[in-house]
């Protein structure tokens, strides 16, 4: 439900114009240190407003941590972080209440919870509870140094409106005045062999559904992903070169068997158009029992994709600290 992990268990709760949204990490090891700007760089990454093409609501983000943390260090305790709306106008919805967005979770939403469901902007369905999602990313990450600085998790988006020129995938949404996907490649490097416990929580499984709880994402794909259909076998392999693991190729995106095996660790994520477009849309509408002709309207992105990748790393981060705490390989106290 709203809550991932076995060891370390991420949870978020609120919507998207309630007063605040947030995020309770449980499991961490006491002692990591923690502080403010540590927040700063990741946040801002996911900021609207801060790049072409993102929604204009500007949120300040500052993290405002409520529990778990004494003197500047995790306590052992939850760690519970809230991030205010300030910048919420929920009269936009009401005047499109009667119409479910179409690609939206408007219409599923009220069959699952029956009209109850926060429905401004989308409620807790809405992409703005993933700041939570970053900030949980960022102590993660600390969390992934203690075991080796050297790690590396980084992504960034590849291609926008199927263009490998992103900057003109772009340019392609704002001449059409349309919404428009894209794809994102992530990496991770100096990750250690054999993190994963199959045959459920696989390192793939558990990557590919912290992968599908981003909205919008539509597909995930490691290493030579489908292109491996359409490979031989002694294509795809990729040959072992040493008692390390290195390999000569990497189709295998640094997993095999559901386990790393400490080549790096690849994939890409499809992120569909948003739902919420400028352009004229017909949908059912409740009321009247009819098809209706609308525009959404509120701030919204021409292109979700372009805030992900600060999302992407935070996700996978928050895998591969819950594998490396189930294997053992992270203390329960940090002394720094």
């Amino acid at each position: 439900m709203n809550t991932f992990g076995r060891i370390l268990r991420t949870s978020v709760f609120g919507a998207s114009h309630a007063d605040c949204i947030g995020v309770l990490l449980d499991g961490l090891p006491a002692g990591l240190p923690v502080a403010n700007q540590d927040f700063i760089d990741d946040l801002n990454r996911r900021k609207g407003g801060m790049q072409k093409g993102t929604t204009p609501r500007q949120e300040a983000d500052i993290p405002l941590i409520q529990s778990g943390l004494f003197r500047g260090h995790t306590t052992g305790a939850p760690l519970t972080i809230i991030f205010e709306n300030k910048q919420a106008r929920p009269e936009d919805y009401e005047r499109q209440r009667s119409i479910p967005r179409p690609g939206h979770a408007d219409w599923v939403a009220r069959q699952k919870f029956g009209g109850f469901e926060d429905y401004r902007g989308g409620g807790h369905f809405s992409a703005r509870l993933t700041v939570g999602i970053v900030a949980a990313g960022v102590i993660a990450k600390k969390l992934l140094h203690v075991y080796d600085p050297a790690i590396r998790i980084q992504a960034a988006v590849t291609h926008i409106a199927g263009l490998a020129d992103p900057d003109a995938g772009l340019q392609k949404a704002i001449d059409a005045k349309d919404s428009v996907g894209g794809i994102i490649e992530c990496m991770a490097s100096h990750i250690p062999p054999a993190l994963g416990e199959p045959f459920w929580d696989s390192a793939e499984s558990l990557i590919a559904h912290a992968m599908f709880a981003i909205p919008a994402v539509k597909g995930v794909a490691f290493g030579a992903g489908f292109h491996a259909a359409e490979m031989f076998g002694s294509q795809h392999n990729d040959a072992i070169l040493n008692k390390e693991g290195r390999t000569a190729t990497n189709h295998a995106g640094g997993i095999v068997g559901g386990l790393t095996n400490g080549n790096d660790l690849v994939f890409r994520i499809a992120v569909k158009p948003a739902a919420s477009t400028p352009q004229q849309q017909t949908s059912y509408n409740w009321d009247t029992d009819s098809q209706d002709t609308f525009s959404v309207k509120g701030r919204h992105d021409l292109c979700v994709a372009l805030r992900a990748p600060v999302i992407v790393e935070a996700m996978t981060a928050l895998v591969l600290a819950d594998l490396m705490m189930i294997a053992g390989k992270l203390p329960r106290i940090i002394n720094s």
